[in-house]
């Protein structure tokens, strides 16, 4: 996940007419995917359910990854 928001910030910025409103949200949830790996790290058997369905709905939404 953080390669894939890391490309996608690149993307943006690069862009010809870059939408700040997209950069600013792929920003906050990279900031968000890398606590939650930071998370992980100590996470208990719950806590890494709770984390991968998050992920899991995020990818089966419209537009996901």
């Amino acid at each position: 996940m953080s390669l894939w928001y890391s490309e996608e910030i690149m993307k943006e910025q690069r862009a010809a007419g870059p939408d700040s409103e997209r950069l600013r949200t792929l920003q906050v949830e990279s900031v968000a995917c890398a606590a939650d790996l930071e998370t992980l790290e100590n996470a208990g058997p719950e806590e890494v359910d709770e984390i991968a369905a998050r992920y899991v709905a995020w990818v089966r939404e419209p537009g996901g990854q």
